[in-house]
C-alpha cells in the first residue's frame, strides 16, 4: 500500500515514517507537516492511505479529510491523534474519515491496522468506540435508584415535604440524597436538575 503521513510534529513524523516503511507491504510515499502539503501530493501521487493528525497548523485534518476526499475518493484516510473526545471523532467521521486512532496505540500495531483498513473495513481504536457508545449523560447512570426516584419527583415540580410523603422518607433523608443527587448531574438548583432529568429521559 502506498501510505502518506500528516503530521505537524517532526519527531511523531519521522518515528511514524521509520516505523512503518520497515513493513514489506508499505511504501511511505510522503510525510507532509500540514492539510494543505498533504493536498499537494495527494495531487501528485494518489495514496491508498492517509496517516492523518487533527490539530496542525494552517488546514486541520479535519479538513485536509474533507478535501483529500473529494480530490482522491479511493484514498482512506485513518485518523491518528490524541484527541479523543466525542466531538473531534465524529467530525473527523464526517468529513469522511475510515478510521481514528489513538496516539497511545503502539506504533507496531498501526500497521495491521492500516491493513484491515486497505481491505475495505472502517478502523475504530478501543478508546474511540468507547467514548462514541458512551451515554451523553454518564453521571445519571451513576445515580441509585432511590436517587432517580428523587430527581424524577423534583423533574415534576414536588417539594421536599411532598417528596417525602411519597417515597416513605424524612424531610432530611430527602434533603441529604437531594445534594447528592445535584452534586453528581452538576446541578445548582432545582430547575437545573429538572432539566438534566427531562433531557436524560426523553432520549431513553
Amino acid at each position: 500500500m502506498n501510505l502518506l503521513i500528516v503530521d505537524d510534529d517532526p519527531l511523531i513524523l519521522k518515528s511514524l515514517s521509520l516505523t512503518l516503511s520497515r513493513e514489506d507491504d508499505i511504501t511511505v510515499i510522503g510525510c507532509a507537516a500540514d492539510g494543505a502539503e498533504a493536498l499537494k501530493i495527494c495531487g501528485e501521487q494518489p495514496p491508498d492511505i492517509v496517516l492523518m493528525d487533527i490539530r496542525m497548523p494552517g488546514v486541520d485534518g479535519i479538513a485536509a479529510t474533507r478535501l483529500i476526499k473529494q480530490r482522491c475518493p479511493n484514498a482512506r484516510i485513518m485518523m491518528l491523534t490524541t484527541f479523543d473526545d466525542k466531538p473531534n471523532i465524529q467530525q473527523a467521521l464526517s468529513a469522511g474519515a475510515d478510521g481514528y486512532l489513538i496516539k497511545t496505540d503502539k506504533i507496531s500495531d498501526i500497521a495491521g491496522k492500516l491493513r484491515t483498513m486497505m481491505d475495505g473495513t472502517g478502523v475504530l481504536g478501543a478508546d474511540v468506540l468507547k467514548k462514541l457508545t458512551a451515554p451523553e449523560n454518564p453521571a445519571f447512570d451513576q445515580l441509585t435508584q432511590r436517587e432517580r426516584d428523587i430527581a424524577r419527583l423534583v423533574a415534576q415540580g414536588l417539594t421536599n415535604k411532598e417528596i417525602a410523603a411519597q417515597l416513605f422518607l424524612s424531610e432530611g433523608t430527602v434533603r441529604n440524597n437531594l445534594a447528592v443527587v445535584m452534586e453528581k448531574l452538576g446541578a445548582t438548583n432545582r430547575t437545573q436538575l429538572g432539566m438534566a432529568y427531562y433531557e436524560k429521559t426523553s432520549g431513553d
